[in-house]
């Protein structure tokens, strides 16, 4: 840990700051409110897209910012303005899950495309996600047919990392650029769209150096931020190998308010 204070903290939500039960604990929102009365700006980086702006502000009440849809979509809070808007066109994304289904066979696919609250996602309904949930039945066509927020990609045979390694070599970066956020899918967001370059918007927004920033974080999605910070990068103990192997610190689980616990020790020291 730094000597003093960071003057930026970024944490990622869903198996990072909020529980297992899709919870946040009391203890974490008064951490964080401590953070806010220190001066220290909060940003929430999550893959979740602005179909889901209220809960996630539900989640992380205190944020100045959320950077959201894996980093394609800013969010100042304080003016309710939107800093970035990145969409991926229906043409490149057919390209990438063609790419992707030549070497990985069939996928299940579901697109995001809107974004005002609780908008559905369209494509075909997957068993497998784990959130409330409605899927407006679409064919590929005609979800490929303008741009959307980005795409979840499913395999029938593969694991997500699996299917990962096999889209970080065959899907080029400036095509798409598709990662993994620790549920069963792919997602395939737009060309240069990462945590890291959705925060680097807020940074220069606010003028905060990327050596100032702490994060946190559980998931391949979050290594583009942990290469980009330079203050700290904190994994919670439940965090995915590639994370844990990147991180400067290890706080306890996402269960045991890690996060909190963290920052907490932080403040007091």
């Amino acid at each position: 840990m730094k000597p003093g204070l960071p003057k930026l903290i970024a944490t990622d939500l869903d198996g990072t700051l909020v529980r297992s039960d899709d919870t946040v604990s009391a203890y974490t929102h008064e951490v964080l409110d401590r953070v806010r009365s220190a001066g220290i700006r909060i940003v929430a980086a999550t893959g979740r897209g602005p179909r889901l702006t209220s809960l996630t502000r539900n989640d992380i009440r205190v944020a100045d910012f959320l950077v959201l849809a894996q980093g394609g979509w800013v969010l100042d809070l304080d003016d309710s303005r939107y800093l970035r808007q990145a969409r991926l066109p229906g043409k490149a994304l057919g390209e990438a899950l063609g790419a992707l289904e030549s070497v990985a066979g069939p996928l299940s696919v579901m697109f995001e495309a809107l974004e005002h609250d609780d908008s559905p996602l369209w494509g075909d309904y997957d068993p497998t996600w784990r959130y409330p949930v409605t899927v407006e039945s679409r064919t590929r066509a005609e979800c490929l047919s303008g741009e959307v927020i980005k795409a979840f990609a499913r395999s029938f045979s593969l694991n997500v990392d699996e299917l990962l390694a096999f889209a970080q070599r065959v899907v080029p970066p400036d095509l798409a650029t598709v990662t993994q956020a620790g549920l069963d899918y792919v997602e395939i967001c737009p060309a240069g769209v990462d945590k890291g370059t959705g925060l680097s918007v807020v940074a220069e927004a606010v003028g905060v150096d990327p050596s100032d920033v702490l994060v946190f974080g559980d998931m391949p999605n979050d290594l583009p931020m942990f290469a980009w910070a330079g203050w700290g990068r904190v994994a919670v103990a439940n965090a995915h190998p590639s994370l844990l192997a990147v991180a400067d610190d290890v706080t306890l689980t996402n269960d045991q308010d890690g996060v909190a616990v963290y920052l907490d020790r932080l403040l007091s020291r």
